[in-house]
């Protein structure tokens, strides 16, 4: 009958995630993922300011802009959040959405307080659910587990 060998302390204890993709991949995620998600942002700012209309130069520009910009703010809160504690990370994206769906929804030619509400409605939904996310996976002190 065969058994399991028997395992140190330090082995039980130290439990970590395995790293599927290398050093040069999480390099090059670093660029092309705010390049990416703004690329889709701009585009989708664009498509919703136009409504339905044809596509002009000043179109092309905004939505450029706009997709420079979230690139720039999501790159920013990306790298900036883990350094905070977890209630100002979680806020930190709440902003980061509730603006960002805020904005989008005002391109369509909505109230403000339609696009307010519904920037603050989806910024609350993710603020809890990356609170959730953060709380479970940290102890008290802030420092990850498992």
């Amino acid at each position: 009958m065969a058994h399991a060998a028997p395992a140190s302390r330090r082995m039980i204890t130290q439990r970590r995630r395995p790293d599927v993709f290398g050093a040069r991949t999480h390099a090059v995620a670093k660029v092309a993922l705010p390049v990416v998600l703004g690329l889709v942002y701009g585009f989708w700012a664009a498509a919703n300011r136009r409504h339905g209309g044809p596509i002009t130069g000043w179109n092309l520009l905004f939505g450029f802009v706009t997709a420079l910009v979230f690139a720039v703010l999501f790159a920013a809160v990306w790298q900036l959040a883990p350094r905070l504690p977890r209630e100002l990370r979680a806020l930190s994206w709440f902003v980061l959405t509730g603006c960002a769906i805020g904005a989008l929804y005002s391109q369509t030619g909505a109230s403000v307080f339609s696009s307010s509400g519904l920037g603050l409605l989806v910024g609350a939904g993710v603020m809890a659910m990356v609170f959730y996310r953060f709380y479970t996976l940290e102890d008290a002190e802030g420092r990850r587990t498992g």
